[in-house]
């Protein structure tokens, strides 16, 4: 359900459907937008989510909501989840960076519960795209880390040790048990680590890793 289009972004298929909406996953070769378009923010890996009402840096947090027509969401990763949301009822977009910390806090569930409070979504009726990130494949983590991991896959015991976390499957889980359905929920299937042509990954080069843009707005 995600395409590679000529202007090195991916797009989510169940996203462009809808005429009024812009968005992209970067790569490593996309250009940035206009900073003139963005609404930005200083991620900290939480489960804050922001409303936008104009464009430029709105503060600290990991998710951005909006209604507004002209503000393109934007989130920056290297191995995060860069998660993209439309309420086609409502016309509200939002914009999620999750990585493990996100993950664990829920922040994807977070975000659709401030769009149904906000912009009064219907988490049945959400279009979701996630793009590329890390994979499963490359994500080991420790002890301390997987453990945070258990409660969300009950059929595993071997998380209380150093192994591999699925941030998103797990993210998978969460919108599932939040009511979206599985039909309006695409994956890119995509390992930032695994891929170093294509992909900015911290994992894999740490300091010298840049970021990926992606973004979304109302037209």
């Amino acid at each position: 359900m995600f395409r590679l289009d000529i202007g090195n972004v991916y797009r989510s298929s169940n996203l462009e459907e809808l005429s009024w909406l812009r968005h992209e996953f970067g790569t490593r070769h996309s250009e940035w937008p206009p900073e003139t378009e963005l609404a930005t923010l200083k991620q900290i890996h939480s489960d804050r989510v922001i409303e936008a009402d104009r464009a430029g840096c709105l503060g600290e947090g990991d998710a951005l909501i909006t209604n507004h027509p002209g503000i393109l969401l934007s989130i920056r990763t290297a191995d995060c989840l860069p998660i993209l949301m439309a309420d086609p009822r409502n016309r509200a977009v939002a914009a999620v960076h999750a990585g493990w910390r996100g993950v664990v806090q829920e922040i994807t569930s977070k975000t659709i519960e401030a769009m149904t409070a906000r912009f009064g979504t219907d988490p049945a009726e959400l279009v979701i795209g996630i793009g590329p990130g890390i994979g499963c494949c490359c994500f080991e983590v420790g002890a301390e880390v997987a453990t945070q991991f258990a409660h969300f896959f009950p059929e595993r015991s071997d998380l209380s040790g150093r192994g591999r976390v699925d941030l998103l499957e797990t993210t998978r889980r969460q919108v599932r048990r939040n009511g979206v359905k599985a039909g309006l929920l695409a994956t890119a299937e995509l390992c930032t680590s695994c891929q170093a042509g294509q992909f900015h990954s911290y994992r894999r080069d740490r300091d010298r890793a840049g970021r990926m843009v992606s973004v979304i707005g109302i037209v």
